[in-house]
């Protein structure tokens, strides 16, 4: 009788260090050995991903998969572009991107607000979401989901240039138009926002994006979510540890209230890769096993 090999998880990181944390995701998801290797840039990748490819054969493929991740989001993306142009004919394993969390946790924050908008209308179609901090990696994503599944996006960044651009990347994506804005000072949020019914802030630690007092002047407002979990938070008066609690009326989330299920998801997605030797997860990927999950 054939007995399985082991799992194998090549992790290529674009910083010098490879992410512990990725690591010990990757050991509770069920890996059973775990490749490391950090400071990758794509010039690097063929012959890591040949190793990969060459090594097995037949069924035994899909026991090897390939994690890219960092926290240079930009770096890690073209590591994955590099990973997914060594493949050729069967010769594949399956890959997952999420550097710095990125695909992950705009997972989770993507599945928050569409199932507040299914459980208050039975359905998330044409829902009114602002995305603040939208031109960040995260934040980018959550848009590009949501448009994706049907929302009515408006994208925010503190430089109009910015947010025009993301906009556009996500209409070419999706096929579905985002109206950009710019918030360059603290009254542009009550303005911007006016009739916004889902909020999603995805700004830099440190930057408080939606005051409290503009916050519970939106009379439309039903749900919020932070993601950042450093203070002074990005939505002023929620807590990092909200999920689905009621605040001023308004159901919110924060970092760690949607971290749980992004680590749901995390460890859904690296299961997923040992199904078979040709999945590629990226963030709409990922957001389908979260919903999966539901």
């Amino acid at each position: 009788m054939k007995t399985m090999k082991p799992t194998i998880l090549i992790q290529l990181d674009a910083d010098t260090q490879p992410s512990v944390f990725d690591g010990v995701v990757a050991v509770d998801a069920g890996v059973e050995h775990l490749f490391r290797h950090g400071g990758i840039v794509p010039g690097q990748v063929r012959d890591l991903v040949f190793g990969a490819l060459f090594t097995r054969g037949g069924d035994d493929l899909k026991r090897t998969a390939i994690f890219v991740g960092g926290s240079d989001v930009a770096a890690a993306e073209a590591v994955f572009r590099a990973v997914k142009a060594t493949f050729f004919g069967e010769f594949r394993v399956s890959a997952l991107l999420d550097a710095n969390g990125c695909n992950t946790t705009a997972a989770a924050a993507a599945l928050a607000v569409i199932e507040d908008a299914k459980q208050r209308s039975g359905s998330f179609e044409g829902t009114r979401v602002a995305v603040l901090g939208a031109t960040g990696p995260v934040g980018q994503r959550v848009a590009r989901l949501l448009a994706g599944r049907g929302g009515n996006i408006a994208v925010g960044s503190r430089k109009l240039d910015r947010a025009v651009a993301t906009a556009e990347a996500i209409r070419d994506a999706t096929g579905r138009a985002v109206r950009p804005f710019a918030t360059p000072d603290e009254t542009a949020p009550a303005r911007e926002l006016a009739d916004a019914e889902l909020i999603v802030s995805a700004g830099a630690v440190g930057v408080t994006l939606l005051p409290a007092a503009v916050r519970k002047g939106l009379k439309d407002l039903r749900a919020v979510v932070d993601l950042n979990a450093v203070p002074p938070l990005g939505v002023e008066g929620i807590k990092p540890t909200d999920k689905g609690t009621e605040r001023d009326g308004v159901r919110a989330w924060g970092a760690l209230g949607v971290g749980g299920t992004k680590m749901k998801i995390h460890k859904k997605a690296i299961q997923e890769l040992f199904t078979s030797n040709t999945k590629v997860l990226d963030a709409e990927e990922v957001l389908a096993l979260g919903e999966g999950l539901a």
